[in-house]
């Protein structure tokens, strides 16, 4: 296939150029330029796609992945220049589209909706020279990814293959996510491990969203699926298998939802994966329809291992989450 990928290289886009490559596909990559030095045997074509889609006019391609729009003239600009260029259209977006999740929580459950004024500053964020990814958007976020959805349904129709992930993890992920556990355990002692052990989990591999997406490019299937993570999985389960893939032997002491929120600790912020019980439902959300579509999860020991790995070979980054010191004070070791 030839395939056209829109946005940056850092995260999933870079797995999907290798699971891309790996298959034998030609492909064009379209940004910024901001990752130079990436993928030197693939075509670049620089541009912004929220100002100037030029270089892509009178090209076609089989199919394109766009992991990074997040606003919805932004997916107008792109769908209305590749409508006549593609066949087929994957968009990455969010379960964050739901604005109530629980276990019932399917692709045709209710979406987010905004009003005139958020959407109306979610645009001049980006035009005032704020975001121009998912970090800046807030409570709109959700709104605006199910707005873009829409934007590439409605002219590309029967065409469009929708994602929505949960928390995607694996290398190259810069955020809290998994750094932030894979980080410490490695510096052993006793770690703070937020909840209940027994507390669901969810996370998929980036590897695994990518692989996915090219399947169905190559069966030209369009349709929306939930992307969230394997069922099954513990707080207690993933903090255990994060200890084993740093070759860590911390100890893990485990302090309840109550106590972490009377000590001001911020979920999530401070300790990734952490939800209080009663805020927990995003974690309930079922692959079903992806699964029965062909959707494989790789072992979780497997993402862990390859992600603590790399970041051995990263150079030292800002600490995220929790500080050592107030860690310990939570613990009662000062």
């Amino acid at each position: 296939m030839k395939l056209l990928i829109l946005g940056g290289t850092q995260f999933l886009g870079r797995h999907f150029v290798d699971a891309a490559l790996a298959a034998g596909h030609e492909l064009t990559l379209f940004n910024r330029g901001s990752h130079a030095g990436l993928f030197p045997e693939v075509e670049q074509l620089h541009g912004d796609r929220l100002q100037d889609l030029s270089a892509l006019h009178g090209r076609r391609w089989d199919a394109v992945f766009d992991a990074g729009c997040y606003l919805p003239s932004a997916a107008r600009r792109a769908a209305e220049t590749l409508r006549d260029a593609v066949e087929h259209y994957c968009l990455i977006s969010s379960i964050s589209v739901y604005p109530h999740i629980d276990g019932r929580t399917v692709e045709s459950s209710p979406l987010a909706a905004l009003s005139a004024a958020q959407l109306e500053g979610a645009e001049a964020l980006v035009t005032t020279g704020g975001s121009q990814n998912g970090g800046g958007y807030g409570e709109a976020y959700g709104g605006l990814k199910a707005l873009c959805e829409q934007t590439v349904q409605a002219l590309l129709p029967g065409r469009t293959l929708v994602l929505r992930p949960g928390f995607i993890v694996g290398p190259y992920d810069f955020s809290p996510r998994l750094r932030y556990w894979l980080t410490r355990l490695a510096k052993g002692g006793a770690v703070l491990a937020p909840g209940r052990p027994e507390r669901a989990v969810r996370m998929i591999d980036a590897r695994d969203i990518a692989d996915f997406a090219l399947r169905q490019a190559a069966q030209r299937r369009p349709g929306v699926f939930n992307t969230a993570g394997a069922d099954g999985l513990s707080m207690g389960q993933l903090l255990q298998a994060a200890n084993i893939a740093c070759g860590a032997s911390a100890q893990l002491h485990w302090r309840s939802d109550a106590e972490l929120l009377a000590a001001g600790v911020q979920p999530f912020a401070d300790l990734p994966y952490w939800l209080p019980e009663a805020d927990n439902a995003m974690m309930e959300i079922r692959d079903t329809a992806a699964l029965a579509a062909g959707l494989q999860y790789r072992p979780l020991a497997e993402t862990l291992h390859d992600t603590a790995t790399w970041l051995r070979g990263e150079p030292a980054q800002a600490p995220q989450g929790l500080a050592r010191e107030r860690e310990r004070a939570l613990l009662g070791l000062d």
